[in-house]
């Protein structure tokens, strides 16, 4: 399939769509979601579609709009039997194992019969729904089959009612693109280049099937050693490891002396994480040049794409130390640090082959680009509630985080009264409260308690003080700051209040990162253009964009993650249809600047 969404194989189709009449196209709408012919029926009245992703969004948008009760007849009615399965071609990606009798087989009817399929049915009162074809579209292994049905089995009703919708309108988007004769090759591509990528981990992890990578460790630098050969491979004009590790490619423009547009991201990861966080924004642009370089082309701006060596702050903590030394914020103290086997930085990156010494030589100058512009994986839940694949990033939020004790007494927990205690839980407990309250009148603020701690605590102790964390973030420096003026000034009256003393602490305060609004503006552009309900949205984790926002302006473009948007996880993922959309939007993004 083409980048271009103009040259869109499924045009005619949808042109003729478009004009049927309601018989005609219901009856090539037919099936796409089993026995529940309505959803087909109610979307006809929303034409003229504008994509075969618009169509897609339609489609889910109906069942979203529908009400609990037809959601959960449409759960209801797709019984494992109806499932789809995989074809004659793909069958032979499912194999038979020890599992494979109670597991679906190539004509995908055995499942129902499993002792977990009824334990599920029983708990939810709906059979348990999976798109066996998975997000890649190649077949599940029947053990993976088996391990979604037992971690889902413990899922809330109200997490696993809409994760069963979604695998529902993962099966009509396949039988849709069958009927488009359209499959996301490019997208399908990526995701064999997320899995090939993930074979380098670290020690203590690699042994388990898990996912580790820490900053220059031996699986770091055989990642970076791969990542250079990709891009050699790509055709990028030139590749070259620089001196904090980042892997560099430049796809050189069309004219000498014109600009670049910066881009990429991080290809460390944290412990037991996911494949896509980071190597999303890796990968998607290295496809881009690639397909450029088939067609002989090139474009009025060039590429750099930047694999950033370290952003999650594993091994030594100094997070996006690798996009800082693009701004010349790389801090020189960062190279006494020591890690837990007491290697400093500095020594790590000698034993790598890096000269600490060339670190302020790679510094950007802003007049030679266009600005930074990033490709990630949503690391939330919030597209996939919204059947979206792709949303558009307004601001990187600002931080403040605290670490925080409460002093009361300890008293013995039978003799003292009530109304006469300290007790600094309580306490805690009864600002909590607020905490939540407080962030959820902003809307799109947060506040987190991430860790609790009782010392000496007893079961028949009342508590005697307390220690947390207090985490917040908003869009903006001053919507957050206003938050934390009010959370901490109701955490001082409630301790005043019960004869309590608060202490606090500082300990991380980063500025938001407003989207460029020009920037902004073009990925709003291109995602329109695939025919896409554009969402603005901001980010609430930390990403190198906010690094390079301190010298270009930035925007970023978020894909719709799976599994509730899960990160920083091992379920972390993302479908192949989605990132073929990514790879659609980052490449029109591209010739909007040769224009």
């Amino acid at each position: 399939m083409t980048l271009s969404h103009s040259n869109d194989p499924t045009d005619f189709t949808l042109d003729w769509l478009n004009r049927a009449d309601d018989n005609s196209a219901m009856q090539w709408l037919n099936g796409l979601y089993g026995q529940s012919p309505w959803v087909s029926q109610a979307c006809l009245a929303r034409r003229p579609f504008r994509s075969l992703a618009h169509l897609k969004w339609a489609l889910a948008d109906v069942v979203a709009k529908a009400g609990h009760e037809k959601q959960l007849a449409l759960i209801k009615a797709c019984s494992l039997p109806a499932n789809r399965t995989p074809s004659d071609s793909e069958s032979s990606s499912t194999s038979s194992d020890s599992t494979a009798d109670c597991l679906p087989d190539t004509t995908g009817q055995t499942l129902q019969s499993h002792p977990l399929q009824l334990a599920y049915q029983e708990r939810f009162g709906w059979p348990f729904i999976i798109d066996v074809l998975g997000p890649r579209g190649q077949g599940l292994q029947p053990q993976t089959l088996l391990n979604e049905l037992k971690r889902r089995l413990h899922s809330s009703q109200s997490v696993e009612f809409s994760e069963c919708l979604r695998q529902i309108h993962r099966m009509a988007e396949a039988r849709l693109n069958d009927k488009c004769r359209m499959s996301p090759v490019l997208g399908e591509e990526l995701w064999d280049w997320h899995e090939w990528l993930a074979q380098f981990s670290d020690p203590g992890y690699a042994e388990h099937g898990q996912l580790s990578l820490s900053y220059l460790t031996p699986a770091h630098q055989a990642c970076a050693q791969t990542l250079v050969l990709g891009m050699r491979a790509c055709g990028f004009d030139e590749v070259f490891m620089d001196a904090v590790g980042n892997v560099v490619g430049r796809y050189h423009p069309l004219k000498p002396g014109s600009k670049y547009v910066l881009t990429g991201s991080h290809y460390d990861t944290v412990r037991n994480g996911g494949k896509y966080d980071g190597r999303l924004g890796i990968f998607v642009p290295m496809v881009c040049v690639r397909e450029l370089v088939r067609k002989g082309k090139r474009l009025n701006a060039g590429l750099e794409v930047v694999a950033f060596a370290e952003e999650e702050g594993q091994r030594y903590k100094a997070t996006f130390l690798a996009s800082s030394a693009l701004t010349g914020g790389f801090r020189e103290e960062w190279l006494n640090q020591t890690d837990a086997e007491g290697v400093s930085m500095r020594q790590a990156m000698q034993q790598a082959g890096l000269n600490p010494a060339d670190i302020p030589a790679i510094r950007r100058e802003p007049s030679n680009y266009l600005g930074f512009v990033e490709v990630h994986i949503e690391q939330g839940p919030v597209l996939q509630s919204l059947n979206l694949p792709l949303g558009v990033v307004t601001s990187i939020n600002g931080s403040v985080r605290y670490l925080i004790q409460i002093h009361g007494t300890a008293s013995h927990a039978g003799t003292s009264p009530m109304h006469q205690r300290q007790d600094a839980v309580a306490a805690f407990a009864e600002w909590a409260v607020f905490v939540e309250e407080r962030a959820r009148a902003d809307g799109d603020s947060v506040a987190t308690v991430g860790m609790l701690n009782v010392p000496q605590g007893s079961v028949n102790v009342v508590p005697g003080s307390c220690h947390f964390s207090l985490d917040m973030r908003a869009p903006t420096d001053a919507q957050r700051d206003a938050m934390a003026d009010d959370i901490l000034r109701r955490l001082h009256a409630v301790c005043e209040q019960r004869g309590l003393q608060v202490q606090r602490e500082e300990i991380v305060r980063a500025a938001a990162a407003p989207s460029d609004p020009g920037l902004q503006q073009r990925w709003e552009s291109v995602v329109k253009s695939l025919g896409l309900t554009v969402h603005r949205m901001p980010s609430g984790a930390g990403h190198d964009a906010m690094k390079l926002h301190d010298i270009l302006p930035q925007a970023m473009l978020f894909v719709r993650g799976e599994h509730q948007g899960i990160s920083h996880n091992p379920l972390e993922c993302t479908t192949a249809d989605d990132m073929q959309l990514a790879i659609q939007a980052f490449s029109l993004l591209m010739d909007g600047f040769s224009t």
